[in-house]
């Protein structure tokens, strides 16, 4: 029996549902607005753990043009049933306001790294859709159901309603099953049918440092349902000294050993030195990871093992461990047929008139397209922050020829904040290295006036950022072995939910290329290769 090191799925991985087929298991999570849609995770001994899919591929089944800062995709749910996967999910429009726009769909697929089918459209009543499938045959919907009337609370309640898989729709009436506790704010909720009662798991709290996860339980599917005698049933709030915060948004699986788990949203906070005390608990640049816990049944309740709150080492099913290889991307030499699955870009997919693998064989070619404020094309290929400490690094040739045209390494949060070290023009230098950032929508070049010179030899320009926790710094080189720093210091808790202003963002920290051409003449880049390296 393994130990198992908490988090699981490290790096922006919130919203778990997990689904069990024979003797393997399945994470969907969130994506928001990167393109493709969900990550779905595999594991065959719920430790180790390889990215199998991004099942949103094409525009028809997810179009996020125009989507706000941390709209687009929340809270998917992975289900099986009838020799098929189910995947339900919210595409939220609007965030900000009274309204939460969010239009809710089902595709499936018989197996998850296939083509899955095109979206049935569901509703558009709340977010966190998901489907049940009772032993009976039926299946039911359950979303959280979005308030706007001055006045009231935002979260009236968890709707149910039947589907029906041929008519391929929603039918009958929809019935409020669970209006939630007095700790409100309830949403992602998941019903299970065991020991004879129906078991409705809930996120409450909000998904910052009060989150958690509530569940209740009735003999009938339309309630009333009874809140368990202690819950929550997992939270970080009590626990300001816990390692794992942000506890909350569950999804709870019985193994084919016949042991029960619990996966959970979770958030490492940087450690306190050199931090600014806006926020009591921290910033979480890694964004929401999934952990696991272990569960316990007394009197027909779960219970985590170790009381409520999450452990960040626990003991393993009784199964034999299943490495796989290394998840996250160490070195893409942009040699195959397809990019590496850790990339994604905003909000819609790139296709080959921008991102190319082919027009300069070896090289992943970029044009030039909208800026890192755009929320409609923006060129960038990125991959979320997975530790603490790493390095990343790219190597590229681009030739501007104008200060409108820009390429190279981003690290970046959102359309407000985000720091850029690229290729640009200088009507008096030529062709420069410039700093780029902003925060929290001011901008800023902390260059400006000492940019630094391309020698017209020059055909590639290295480029680093190095990530150590607190800070990280960008570096450059023009061959490859000799690298400059600059001497300025970003820092890490900037590109985190904690951080950004107006508060209501959801993803994590990323790193990439980006290539922009606001002149519109469309100036490609080419990368030659990406590195990302953990240094932990």
């Amino acid at each position: 029996m393994s130990t198992i090191q908490n988090p699981i799925l490290t790096g922006f991985n919130p919203d778990p549902s997990i689904c069990r087929v024979g003797e393997d298991y399945y994470i969907a999570v969130s994506t928001f607005e990167w393109f493709p849609g969900v990550g779905i995770y595999h594991s065959k001994d719920l430790k180790n753990w390889r990215l199998a899919n991004r099942p949103l591929k094409r525009l028809s089944q997810l179009n996020m043009t125009g989507n706000p800062d941390s709209g687009g995709v929340w809270a998917p749910q992975l289900s099986y049933s009838e020799g098929k996967f189910w995947l339900i999910y919210s595409d939220v429009k609007v965030t900000d306001g009274q309204w939460k726009d969010s239009h809710n769909y089902l595709v499936t697929c018989d197996t998850i790294e296939g083509d899955w089918s095109e979206p049935t459209y569901l509703n558009s009543s709340g977010f966190d859709p998901s489907l049940f499938h009772d032993d009976d045959g039926k299946k039911y919907l359950v979303n959280m159901l979005w308030d706007h009337r001055v006045g009231h609370h935002n979260f009236y309640g968890i709707v149910l309603q039947e589907f029906c898989p041929e008519e391929q729709q929603l039918i009958g009436n929809t019935n409020i099953i669970f209006k939630g506790t007095d700790i409100k704010l309830t949403e992602a909720p998941h019903l299970y049918k065991m020991n004879g009662y129906y078991y409705l798991l809930t996120a409450e709290g909000g998904t910052k440092y009060d989150h958690a996860a509530t569940i209740a339980r009735s003999k009938d599917l339309s309630g009333p349902y009874e809140v368990h005698p202690e819950n929550p049933l997992i939270t970080s709030w009590p626990y300001p000294r816990n390692p794992l915060q942000k506890a909350g948004h569950a999804s709870i699986v019985k193994t084919h050993t016949n042991e029960w788990f619990l996966v959970h949203l979770t958030g490492r906070p940087l450690p306190k030195e050199g931090q600014p005390l806006l926020d009591p608990r921290g910033f979480c640049p890694l964004g929401r990871e999934t952990a696991i816990q272990r569960v316990e049944w007394k009197n027909d309740w779960p219970y985590v093992v170790g009381g409520n709150q999450p452990s960040l080492e626990i003991e393993g099913p009784k199964m034999e461990e299943v490495k796989w290889e290394k998840d996250y991307l160490v070195k893409d030499d942009f040699d195959q047929r397809l990019l590496n699955a850790n990339f994604q870009s905003l909000r819609i997919p790139l296709g080959e008139e921008i991102v190319s693998l082919n027009d300069n064989p070896g090289h992943l070619r970029i044009y030039g397209r909208e800026s890192l404020s755009s929320k409609f094309t923006q060129a960038f290929i990125a991959r979320r922050w997975q530790h603490f400490k790493f390095t990343a690094e790219t190597k590229v040739a681009f030739n501007p020829e104008s200060f409108q045209q820009a390429a190279g390494l981003v690290n970046y949060y959102n359309t407000e904040n985000w720091t850029a070290f690229q290729i640009t023009w200088n009507e008096e230098k030529g062709k420069v290295l410039e700093l780029t950032t902003c925060d929290n929508f001011t901008f800023d070049q902390p260059i400006q006036g000492k940019e630094i010179d391309i020698p017209e030899t020059v055909e590639y320009v290295y480029l680093r950022v190095t990530v150590k926790t607190n800070v990280y710094q960008y570096s450059y080189s023009f061959d490859g072995e000799n690298w400059l720093v600059i001497p300025i210091d970003f820092y890490s808790y900037k590109l985190s939910d904690d951080y950004i202003q107006g508060g209501g963002f959801f993803t994590g920290a990323f790193v990439g290329m980006q290539c922009q051409d606001t002149s519109g003449r469309k100036l490609h880049a080419d990368f030659d290769y990406f590195v990302y390296k953990d240094e932990e």
